[in-house]
């Protein structure tokens, strides 16, 4: 494959990255405290191709989380939690795995666990789950995270932590994240951030740009097989010439 079509599938490779990774924060534009992701795009430049000193080349560097505070959103649902601030909350998904995430939409099961509306159990400052007793009544939850019951007995303290890692962290669904397989959490509880009940952290997602740079992409996708599309008729073309010559 010559360099023409290399520059061009990476392209178009670079386009499929970059569409999947949008579609997905459009689908979470809804999703409590969903942070956007971003890919990032380097040029690889072949030394010694062109006299120019080289033939461009799409490499899919990575991506990175947008950490863009979403717009808090007044509830008035007791067991609505929302972070003010850098940190993250803490849940333990239904595989095991220690999560986090800013989705503060908790409910109370069955069993008396606090969790979330997926099932996930809302974690402690010690990583441990939190249990209301059936007599607790109406949950008061101050601003440091503490769980307290009608009568004011302190029943435990949600979990708020700083993620110095979270770049590199592995996104699960539901705008949740997983530290790196084999790797251990950083996590460290947060001096900065406070945790404010009846209230809920929206998406920042921002739709509408979301949208237009779902209309780039497709356009430079377009332009990448155009050019491809292009390369083999001049190559068919040239075949053609040469064949009639001999």
């Amino acid at each position: 494959m010559d360099t023409i079509s290399h520059v061009a599938l990476s392209l178009a490779a670079a386009m499929r990255r970059e569409l999947e990774v949008t579609a997905n924060n459009i689908a979470n534009a809804n999703t409590s405290g969903f942070k956007s992701e971003r890919v990032v795009f380097e040029n690889y430049v072949a030394a010694g191709t062109a006299p120019d000193g080289g033939s461009d080349f799409v490499i899919d560097a990575g991506s990175y989380v947008d950490l863009r505070a979403g717009a808090l959103t007044n509830t008035g649902n007791p067991l609505d939690v929302a972070l003010n601030g850098p940190g993250w909350l803490a849940y333990r998904t239904e595989d095991g795995r220690t999560a986090y995430g800013r989705d503060g939409r908790f409910m109370i099961n069955g069993d008396g666990n606090l969790v979330t509306v997926t099932g996930a159990q809302v974690l402690d400052e010690g990583g441990g789950p939190i249990s209301v007793p059936p007599d607790a009544g109406a949950v008061e939850i101050a601003a440091d995270g503490t769980l307290s019951s009608e009568a004011g007995v302190a029943l435990a303290r949600i979990g708020v932590f700083d993620l110095p890692s979270i770049q590199s962290f592995e996104r699960l669904g539901g705008g949740l994240f997983v530290p790196p397989q084999g790797a251990r959490s950083d996590a460290v509880p947060s001096l900065d951030t406070s945790v404010v009940q009846g209230a809920l952290e929206g998406s920042n997602v921002q739709p509408i740009l979301e949208m237009t740079r779902l209309m780039d992409i497709q356009k430079a996708y377009e332009r990448a097989t155009q050019i491809n599309r292009t390369h083999d008729e001049l190559a068919r073309d040239a075949i053609r010439r040469i064949g009639r010559q001999s």
